[in-house]
């Protein structure tokens, strides 16, 4: 035999893929015969209960009787989500009966064009009483856009829709230079009451107990596969109550490796921060073993022992998360690329040699290092220098210290949330910024935006700038799922520039700073770092790492910080390096400091009420100043 690949069986893997499909209606496993109900007719009469979003948008019924359905067309303009409004007969649509809506659609442009379905309930709409899907049509084809119930954008869990009073529906593209057309073939709701989005095998993740991948006291982390490379032999075998993994590699062969990987899926690691790969030789010849892991994102480096296994000898592979190579953003490849929520597989491979080699992988489990600080940390930047401190807030007392902080300012990432006095609270040495579900207007004024969320807020903007420095905040993050702390920096140009949106224009020399970038769902260990410039429209550019790996210390904080000179900005966590980018354009413009917990983000899940209240905890803020960097 000349390789093999032993793992589950197939009555185990077809059950999985069932199970993991049963989350929808639609199923591999089970017809779907539920009735629909359409929103729209498409007709003269239709026509007229859509609501164009401007004079960018005409819709009309088609006339060609072999493409029925209603024309639509958006011209270039300055709307940010040109679109159509489909009002209901009545007062609303009784929709309980159904799991979804869906638009079918078909692109009759020239180039791909993103469109979104959104379904309302009353309300207004920046608090979010809806959901919404997207889908991009290329020109000439055909798309369908699903939105569940309860679900929004990637079929993420979002706003509880009350589908039995449905007010409003919107098709909607985004801003565009040239012309956008597309014709809407049916609009019906569809599925059943209280259907879920459907789960693509490889979207399943695992959350292994006691982080064991393999092997060990534990089981019942589910069903894995092993996948040999061509001229490996290799098996599941029984090893100490666990399973292990047995691998031959052929003499006189490279980069021949076993992977492992879940029955179905992904292993969710989000907990930890380095894999450790225990095995022995049971071979008659030594053998270097080495592992990374990889997935959804990329891979981890290699990790190689450090010297060869002699026959019966055992050896640990201690894979981090978190490369080698700190990210240099001029040199390409550096940098972490390992997502810690989308672990794919472990790769077990062996140096080439002139014999055949054996192995016996007995043992793979996630943990984390422990966290070992330097001894400058908080007393100093991180390089030589002539510095002196210019801010050092202990947050001691119970009152803010409002000659440097505002605890009110605007609200432009979610909104959904609103800043308000109660929601910010110094005492016992930190101030914490607390996030919890409490309706009420943002700055606690009633002439500003109405939402059900409430936030903490701190930011310096027209109290204290500097340019240039090093910037350094110990914080604590909050856990609940949906929430995006940050620790970030902003143009403040002074009052001498005006309006605001020169004062803390991101162009001309100026530049966002995120320092620290959390989204809850990454869990505790993982951060994003980044630099934006030249606006928010379609100007803007960016760099940084959405994968910055950090053990929080022995008291749950982590402490990050910039180290920015002319040229050159330089993050660290916890007193390493783990970014920078030397460039012309790094801001050389006076910042102000940012601490914000708004809810969202990229990549986020929707808040879980449940896990409110929550606190983003700062315990200091520390800034210094080189001498001969200093400005007025």
């Amino acid at each position: 035999m000349k390789n093999a690949t032993i793992s589950f069986s197939t009555i185990a893997f077809a059950f999985l893929l069932c199970s993991a499909f049963a989350l929808s209606h639609v199923s591999p496993c089970f017809a779907d015969a539920s009735p629909t109900k359409a929103i729209l007719e498409m007709n003269a009469a239709a026509v007229q209960r859509l609501a164009p979003s401007s004079s960018q948008i005409t819709a009309a019924l088609s006339t060609d009787l072999a493409s029925p359905g209603i024309n639509v067309t958006i011209q270039p303009g300055a709307e940010s989500y040109p679109g159509l409004a489909i009002k209901p007969d009545a007062d609303s649509w009784d929709l309980s009966a159904f799991g979804h809506v869906e638009a079918k659609v078909v692109n009759t442009g020239t180039k791909a064009i993103s469109l979104s379905l959104r379904v309302d309930n009353a309300g207004d709409w920046q608090n979010g009483p809806w959901n919404a899907e997207s889908d991009t049509v290329q020109p000439g084809e055909t798309g369908v856009i699903t939105t569940i119930f309860g679900f929004s954008y990637g079929h993420k869990p979002g706003y509880a829709l009350k589908s039995a009073a449905v007010v409003n529906m919107l098709i909607f593209a985004g801003k565009s230079d040239t012309v956008q057309s597309f014709r809407i073939v049916s609009l019906v709701a569809g599925g059943v009451k209280g259907e879920t989005p459907p789960v693509k095998p490889e979207d399943v993740r695992t959350t292994p107990k006691g982080g064991e991948l393999l092997g060990g006291a534990v089981s019942g982390n589910g069903a894995i596969q092993i996948v040999p490379s061509q001229g490996v032999l290799a098996s599941l075998v029984s090893n100490g109550g666990g399973q292990a993994v047995s691998a031959t590699f052929p003499a006189g062969q490279d980069n021949e490796t076993v992977t492992v990987k879940p029955a179905i899926g992904r292993w969710d690691l989000r907990e930890y921060l380095d894999v450790h790969v225990r095995l022995r030789n049971t071979g008659k010849a030594p053998v270097t073993p080495r592992a990374r892991l990889e997935s959804n994102g990329g891979a981890t480096d290699w990790i190689s022992a450090p010297s060869p296994l002699a026959p019966g000898a055992e050896g640990v592979l201690t894979v981090p998360f978190a490369s080698a190579a700190t990210a240099n953003l001029n040199t390409p490849g550096t940098g972490n690329h390992f997502a810690n929520d989308s672990a794919a597989a472990v790769i077990i491979g062996a140096d080439k040699a002139d014999a055949e080699r054996s192995v016996l992988v007995e043992h793979v489990v996630a943990d984390n290092p422990p966290s070992v600080l330097p001894a400058w940390l908080g007393k100093r930047p991180p390089v030589d220098g002539d510095w002196s401190k210019t801010l050092d807030d202990e947050f001691n007392g119970t009152k803010l210290n409002t000659a440097t902080w505002h605890m009110y300012g605007e609200n432009y990432w979610d909104k959904a949330s609103h800043w308000s006095k109660d929601n910010l609270i110094v005492g016992g040495g930190v101030a914490r910024l607390r996030y919890t579900k409490t309706t009420g207007f943002n700055n606690d004024d009633p002439n500003k935006a109405k939402t059900a969320y409430a936030g903490g807020y701190l930011d310096t903007f027209g109290l204290w700038t500097q340019r240039y420095g090093y910037f350094e905040a110990r914080m604590k993050l909050p856990t609940a799922p949906g929430l995006w702390p940050a620790f970030w920096m902003m143009p403040d140009r002074g009052a001498a520039f005006q309006p605001s949106s020169i004062r803390g224009d991101t162009g001309n020399g100026g530049m966002e700073f995120d320092v620290m970038e959390h989204l809850d769902r990454w869990g505790p260990h993982r951060y994003n770092i980044a630099m934006h410039w030249d606006g928010y429209g379609k100007d803007h550019k960016s760099n940084g790492s959405d994968r910055i790996y950090v053990q929080p210390d022995r008291d749950g904080y982590i402490t990050c910080g910039l180290l920015w000179t002319p040229g050159s900005a330089t993050y660290y966590c916890n007193g390493e390096e783990v970014l920078r980018w030397l460039s012309d354009r790094i801001s050389n413009v006076p910042e102000d400091l940012m601490f914000t917990i708004p809810q969202g983000g990229w990549d986020n899940n929707a808040v879980d009420d449940s896990k409110l209240p929550d606190d983003f905890v700062v315990d200091y803020v520390r800034v210094w100043q080189r001498k001969d960097l200093v400005s007025p």
